[in-house]
C-alpha cells in the first residue's frame, strides 16, 4: 500500500489542566472512538502488545487493522491470539483493511476466503478495501470493474456473515470525462452489499464535500477516517482539531452519513511522538465530536 494519507486549542489555566492531567480535562465519549492501527506502523511490527496496550490505555475502545496476511498474520500474531489480546485490553476490531487488487484482478477468491476467516476470529464486521493499484483505476471502465468486483467480494462476506466496504484516497475523484471513480463505484455497486469507509481527509484534500456526499448517498458511510489536515502544509496530518478540516460541521451529518464508527488515522507530522498525538487526537474526538 503506498502513503495513506489536537491538540485541542486552549489557553490560560485550561490548557495546563489538560496538559498535566487529560483525564479529568474530558468526559469520554459513550460512543466507541477508534484507530485505524495504520498509524502505529512503525511501532507495532516492534511490540505488538506493547503498542495495543497503549492503544486502550489512551482511551481508545476499538481498531481497525491492516496488513493481514496467511504469513505473517497480525503482526506475528495469529488471529486467535489478536482477538485474545484485544479481549485482554477491553478492544474490538469491527473493521480490517485487507488488500483486494488480486481478488479484483483475477476473481480468485482463495486470498478473500483467509481474510473472511481471520475476520470472523477477531470478532470484525467489516472486510474493507484499502487501496486500489494503478492499473485498476486508469479510466471508468476500470472502475466499473472494480465495482462489479466488490460486488462479487460483498456476496462472499455476507455469506460469512461479514459486511465489504471500501476505504477511499484522492485518486478516485479525478475526472474522467466529467465522472470520477467514485461516482462509479457509489453507482455500480448494491449499496445492499457494499459499503463506505469515508477517509475525510482526503475528501477535503481532493476540493470536496463530505457532507453534500452523505446527503447524495445518505446511510452508505457506515465508517470514517477522521484524519486532519496540516495548516501550513495539506500534504501533512496533524492532530485532530489542531487542523484546518471542521470536523464539527462534519459529524453534525453523521446521522445521514450512517455513521457507527470513527477512526483515527494519522500518518505523518506526530508532535511530539505517535503515543502522545493519538491520546491529543483522542481527547479532542471524545469530549468535542461525539460526546
Amino acid at each position: 500500500m503506498n502513503s495513506r494519507r489536537t491538540f485541542i486549542k486552549q489557553t490560560g489555566l485550561a490548557a495546563a489542566g489538560v496538559l498535566l492531567m487529560p483525564s479529568l480535562a474530558f468526559k469520554p465519549s459513550k460512543k466507541k472512538v477508534g484507530i485505524q492501527l495504520y498509524s502505529l506502523r512503525d511501532q507495532l511490527p516492534k511490540d505488538v502488545k506493547g503498542v495495543i496496550r497503549k492503544v486502550a490505555e489512551a482511551g481508545y475502545k476499538e481498531v481497525e487493522t491492516y496488513g493481514y496476511s496467511v504469513k505473517d498474520k497480525f503482526w506475528g500474531l495469529d488471529p486467535k491470539a489478536f482477538r485474545s489480546l484485544l479481549n485482554e485490553t477491553g478492544l474490538k476490531a469491527p473493521s480490517g483493511h485487507y488488500g483486494m487488487d488480486n481478488f479484483i484482478q483475477t476473481g480468485n477468491a482463495e486470498e478473500l476466503k483467509t481474510y473472511i476467516e481471520a475476520a470472523n476470529i477477531v470478532g470484525g464486521s467489516y472486510i474493507t478495501v484499502p487501496w486500489l493499484g494503478d492499473e485498476l483505476r486508469k479510466d471508468l471502465d476500470g472502475f466499473k470493474n472494480v465495482a462489479g468486483k466488490l460486488n462479487q467480494a460483498a456476496e462472499l462476506c455476507k455469506a460469512s456473515g461479514l459486511k465489504l466496504a471500501y476505504h477511499n484516497h484522492d485518486f478516485e475523484f479525478k475526472s474522467h470525462d466529467g465522472k470520477t471513480g467514485y461516482d462509479v463505484l457509489l453507482k455500480e455497486t448494491d449499496p445492499k452489499l457494499v459499503q463506505f469507509e469515508m477517509d475525510l481527509y482526503w475528501v477535503v484534500r481532493s476540493g470536496n464535500d463530505p457532507v453534500k456526499l452523505f446527503e447524495e448517498h445518505s446511510g452508505r458511510f457506515p465508517m470514517w477516517h477522521v484524519k486532519d489536515m496540516d495548516k501550513t502544509d495539506p500534504s501533512h496530518n496533524t492532530e485532530v482539531g489542531n487542523g484546518s478540516i471542521d470536523f464539527k460541521e462534519i459529524f453534525k451529518h453523521s446521522k445521514l452519513a450512517g455513521l457507527k464508527h470513527a477512526f483515527l488515522e494519522q500518518e505523518n507530522n506526530y508532535v511530539p511522538d505517535p503515543f502522545e498525538s493519538i491520546k491529543k487526537s483522542y481527547s479532542y474526538i471524545s469530549s468535542q465530536l461525539m460526546p
